[in-house]
């Protein structure tokens, strides 16, 4: 019986970690293939910043009402309801994606694939959190961003060496690959426990019903966005900033965001075993945060790198801002059986689609004040809510998972 039940948690966590890399590989291959795509369909390049922010805009978006949508499903219907209908939905919308020829079926393309990625982390992380004892699930959770967050090198490899309509496909085609390793996947036995109780379940809405609920929920957001500011506006957009920073050659986005993920997924293995050692996820939020501010301002106040040496910044940039794992593990940790899934789905979606308020400021400020500064005065924003956020948050290393909100 032991044996079963250790084979049945080693295929959980794999099954999560290979999903969260398609996941990856699937949400930042637009980022990667942006220029390269809007210029296949007809769009010059000097326009390829506006509607690519209009683009990403859309994935966020998307990202944002599948988060709150699949977080509520699986607080209804199960974890593996969410694995399940997710990853379906974004594979198909990627295929479809490798066919668009204009702009608006692009952007109806990006809506649909963010509204089906909004499920499979959040899925995965709860599931994970609630099959494996509390002393290692730290460990559970760790594996499987740090695995997953690697989808973003192998995305920059499928931009480098397809064409972009190809790299698409071949994200659409490893998703529904992935459905059938999924068959054998139990279903988490806290969510069945909890169906037996007179609660309401995954209620979105009760998140907002009292002060305290709803500052848990802020500030979970909040200490994630400094990481979506360094991935979603430092090097989503490094090509421009390397121009006004005067780099001595050109810098693409695919190597810059693959480094930085290269760097995340040390960052992640680092952030995850660390939290467990000292028996704290507040601390290592502390030295993640801080440490991403001091590389923003590096960044931004550093001319005349070559592009081999930015790259290498960028790796070092994402090991700093590799505490994603930490992050949504909190987030789940925070909130009881009956709301963990709609909290853990739709808060790390909420934080990336805080690139779309950020990427619009920034390029409202970029007419004005420039690039660079643009990017320093949101950096300063962004900082202050992490770090205030983390302030007011719970300890919830080891707490245990039993328990259901009123």
């Amino acid at each position: 019986m032991l044996n079963n039940i250790r084979r049945a948690c080693t295929l959980t966590v794999l099954v999560a970690a290979l999903g969260y890399f398609v996941d990856i590989f699937d949400l930042l291959l637009f980022g990667i293939v942006r220029q390269q795509s809007l210029i296949g369909i007809g769009i010059p390049m000097e326009e390829t910043l506006p509607v690519g922010i209009f683009l990403q805009n859309m994935q966020v978006w998307g990202l944002v009402i599948g988060g709150v949508f699949w977080g509520i499903l699986g607080d209804k219907k199960g974890r593996l309801s969410v694995l399940f209908g997710s990853i379906a939905v974004y594979s198909v919308a990627n295929i479809a994606n490798a066919f668009v020829t204009t702009v608006p079926q692009y952007a109806v393309c990006r809506l649909i694939a963010g509204f089906g990625l909004a499920g499979e982390l959040g899925a995965a992380i709860t599931l994970v959190g609630e099959s494996l004892p509390s002393d290692i699930r730290g460990y559970g959770t760790t594996i499987v961003a740090s695995v997953g967050v690697s989808g973003a090198i192998f995305a920059n490899l499928a931009g480098q060496y397809l064409s972009w309509s190809h790299a698409y496909l071949t994200g659409g085609i490893l998703g529904l690959a992935l459905l059938f390793l999924r068959v054998g996947v139990g279903e988490s036995i806290l969510f069945k426990e909890s169906q037996n109780r007179e609660v309401p379940q995954g209620d979105f809405l009760s998140l907002f019903k009292t002060r305290e609920r709803f500052m848990r929920f802020a500030r979970c957001i909040g200490v994630g966005i400094p990481l979506w500011y360094g991935v979603g506006i430092l090097m989503f957009y490094s090509p421009e900033f390397a121009i006004s920073l005067r780099y001595t050659g050109i810098v693409e986005a695919g190597n810059a965001i693959a480094s930085c993920y290269a760097g995340l997924v040390l960052g992640d293995i680092l952030s995850g075993f660390l939290s467990q050692i000292l028996g704290s996820r507040k601390k290592i939020l502390y030295i993640f945060v801080l440490l991403s501010a001091l590389c923003s301002l590096v960044f931004l106040m550093t001319p005349g790198l070559s592009p081999s040496q930015f790259y290498l910044f960028a790796f070092i940039f994402g090991i700093a801002l590799g505490y994603w794992a930490v992050f949504v593990t909190t987030a789940s940790e925070h909130f009881g059986t009956n709301l963990r899934s709609t909290v853990t789905t739709s808060v790390p979606n909420f934080v990336r689609w805080s690139v779309s308020p950020m990427s619009i400021i920034f390029l409202a400020l970029n007419h004005r004040i420039g690039n660079l500064t643009s990017a320093l005065v949101i950096g300063v924003v962004v900082f202050a809510i992490g770090l205030l956020s983390i302030r007011g948050m719970q300890e919830t290393h080891s707490r245990s998972l039993e328990f259901l909100e009123d």
